[in-house]
């Protein structure tokens, strides 16, 4: 590492107007990295890292964002007075960002080499044989089974973890100077996780990369990190090496962050509860096209013979890497998609039901999404958004009283309800995952599939949103599918759990089975990357 910085962020402060009123967003923060360096900035949702981040590229999407104080200083150049074409320069080349939220950062109309190799024609004048070639040994880089076969794939047939690979072989392709990564993994299944951090050293030791790395999981800052500042309230409370933040915390917010986790277990299994869900032999094949006649050639099996009961007030857990079919499978369930096999549904034999025979249950089944913002409309406020089953499933209530059970919910979801005349965009990743949740739960649904709804949480938001669906579950006597590539709020909530892989369950059965004592290799690979494990008599022990 060199003495002077490759980037020095000197006394910066962002500030948002709108109506007349001034909201400080980041107040005087101030932090260098060096070349070959990694930084890490660490908060919750909210704290302002990312707006910090966006401000380094002025990338910031509100007309209304200022900076009244400081400087962003690029190799000595401020940033902050550069002009779009110098920008232009700077951007995708010199610094890259790798960017939180994977589905609305890629152009849904272009394929995956077209993104990708646009990249490489625009900035490095490559034909389009050297760029194929190029975005070839990129997505195999970032670990992307098949490349070949996903070069002509759009960001919806992806999964959540595969397009965030997309994105990152995206940021990587001009071999930046400084890479800026904002929750990178949050995506990825914990095996391709550890992998990426791997990957991500890998190439910042090989190029002299240096790199800010912003996250709310302290696990992956302990892997990854040189030194790591602390941010709460927009601004920085601590900053100091990674291990003296880790064995010898000052500031007690940081302390509050190395103490939050998932606590807690799920209630007693209880095998005598009314069924929800049964599915039987349930198969999702997606057909193979080719040639002009587009003559189906053969199968994706992305669900393939699955058997599964959910059970009133019980949660079963659906764990295995991103593309193994999880998504799908809920997606089944809820007949979003089409499928073959048996699925009962309250005791009705639901398969092959239409739109219109189905929409009298669907105030009985919900869905939180994955990706928060791509399933919120910008273009209505939050207590519009949550209110808008209520309209369709519950039209007997008053608007006051609509407005009422959204401010409730609201708040149990760890929101201010005088901010439900805000809309999507104005709130961080975190809470926009929170809107999604009260979208759901104010319709009171018997069956909710819970699609990594803790994935864009910071650690001590999770441990609340756990308890929360913990109090909801109790409360209402609900069943929930649980699909999470974190396996501590799978332990935290499941009472069963199924492992899938390709498509198919290689184990399942109670959580503290599977936990404890898993029985196949693929399994035992899983856990090892989710906790500190060791292995003696057979058993697993969970750290």
């Amino acid at each position: 590492m060199t003495k002077d910085p490759l980037l020095s962020i000197q006394d910066l402060s962002v500030n948002f107007s709108q109506s007349g009123r001034v909201t400080e967003a980041v107040r005087h923060v101030s932090f260098d990295i060096a070349k070959g360096e990694t930084v890490a900035l660490v908060g919750e949702s909210g704290s302002g890292k990312s707006v910090t981040a966006l401000s380094i590229l002025k990338l910031l999407p509100y007309p209304s964002a200022s900076h009244p104080t400081g400087k962003i200083l690029f190799r000595g150049e401020d940033i902050l007075d550069n002009d779009e074409r110098d920008l232009r320069r700077v951007r995708g080349d010199d610094i890259a960002m790798i960017f939180q939220e994977p589905m609305t950062s890629l152009n849904p109309l272009h394929t995956v080499e077209r993104q990708v190799g646009e990249i490489l024609k625009v900035h490095r004048g490559m034909s389009d044989r050297a760029a194929r070639e190029r975005v070839l040994e990129l997505l195999h880089q970032v670990r992307i089974k098949d490349p070949e076969s996903r070069l002509g794939a759009y960001p919806h047939q992806l999964s959540g973890g595969q397009r965030q690979r997309v994105m990152i072989a995206m940021a990587l392709a001009n071999e930046p100077d400084l890479l800026i990564a904002d929750e990178p993994t949050t995506a990825l299944d914990v095996t391709v996780q550890a992998e990426i951090l791997v990957l991500l050293k890998e190439l910042q030791e090989s190029r002299g990369m240096a790199m800010l790395f912003i996250t709310h999981d302290l696990g992956i800052v302990r892997k990854v990190s040189d030194r790591v500042c602390v941010m709460t309230g927009g601004e920085i409370v601590e900053e100091n090496a990674v291990e003296e933040i880790f064995q010898r915390p000052q500031h007690s917010y940081t302390k509050h962050l190395l103490a939050a986790e998932p606590k807690g277990r799920p209630p007693a299994r209880n095998e005598a509860a009314p069924i929800v869900v049964e599915a039987d032999d349930v198969k999702v094949w997606f057909p193979i096209r080719r040639g002009l006649m587009r003559k189906t050639v053969g199968h994706i099996k992305a669900v393939d013979g699955i058997d599964l009961t959910v059970r009133e007030g019980q949660t079963l857990g659906v764990v295995g890497e991103s593309g193994s079919g999880k998504t799908t499978l809920g997606l089944a369930l809820l007949r979003l998609i089409s499928s073959q096999g048996r699925v009962v549904f309250l005791g009705r034999d639901i398969q092959g039901w239409n739109w219109k025979k189905m929409r009298p249950l669907r105030r009985d089944m919900q869905i939180v999404f994955q990706d928060p913002y791509g399933s919120l409309s910008p273009r209505l406020p939050v207590g519009d958004i949550v209110a808008e089953g209520l309209a369709i499933h519950a039209p007997h209530l008053s608007a006051g009283e609509r407005d009422a059970k959204v401010a409730k919910v609201l708040e149990e979801v760890g929101l201010d309800p005088a901010t439900r005349n805000r809309y999507p965009h104005e709130f961080s990743g975190g809470q926009r995952q929170r809107i999604s949740i009260a979208r759901a739960m104010v319709l009171e649904p018997k069956f909710v599939m819970l699609d990594e709804p803790t994935s864009a949480l910071d650690m001590s938001v999770q441990a609340q949103v756990v308890d929360l669906l913990r109090t909801l579950q109790e409360r209402h006597s609900l069943a929930y599918l649980f699909i999470s590539h974190d396996l501590k709020v799978v332990r935290a909530l499941a009472n069963d759990v199924i492992v899938m892989r390709a498509g198919e369950v290689v184990e399942s059965g109670p959580a503290e089975e599977i936990f404890d004592r898993p029985q196949t290799d693929y399994t035992k690979t899983l856990m090892a990357a989710a906790f500190h494990l060791e292995t003696a008599d057979g058993r697993v022990h969970v750290e």
